[in-house]
């Protein structure tokens, strides 16, 4: 059983790599396409759905959404009804974007499932899933302190 968390592990790992190199050439770097993906496909969302959507603290997502605005790829727009909260929507750059990322994801999808027959490929695809629901429980209740029992 150890060996899941290894495989997921190595593959998110080499995903990550590939993309880096890959966006280099157009600033982005350490997974901030990913943002820029969700922003994208999520026009107006706020900084903390963006973080819970990628599953990442609200100090990591700041900093890389920060970095997005920098590169005029993301503005930040003030609600109308609450002014404290800031919506992100894609630039007309960072929207030109989409395209070549969604290009990126299609092309490592097929390379990842290279070989693998579509009953596979959902049967994989329901297991993640199922595993996914399972440690997210485990990641809310460490965000609210609860420290995990072995």
């Amino acid at each position: 059983m150890k060996e899941i968390l290894r495989e997921i592990g190595m593959i998110s790992r080499c995903c990550a790599t590939i993309s880096d190199i890959e966006f280099k050439e157009i600033n982005l770097s350490k997974g901030q396409y990913l943002y820029l993906v969700r922003i994208y496909e999520n026009p107006g969302i706020i900084q903390d759905k963006v973080a819970s959507l990628l599953k990442v603290d609200r100090s990591t997502a700041a900093k890389s959404i920060k970095k997005l605005v920098e590169h005029g790829l993301v503005k930040k727009e003030k609600d109308e009804h609450n002014k404290k909260e800031l919506k992100l929507y894609c630039t007309e750059k960072g929207a030109e974007l989409y395209p070549f990322l969604q290009r990126e994801e299609e092309y490592s999808t097929e390379v990842i499932t290279e070989n693998i027959t579509q009953d596979e490929i959902e049967t994989t695809l329901k297991t993640l899933y199922k595993m996914r629901i399972n440690i997210e429980k485990e990641w809310e209740n460490m965000k609210k302190g609860i420290i995990r029992r072995y």
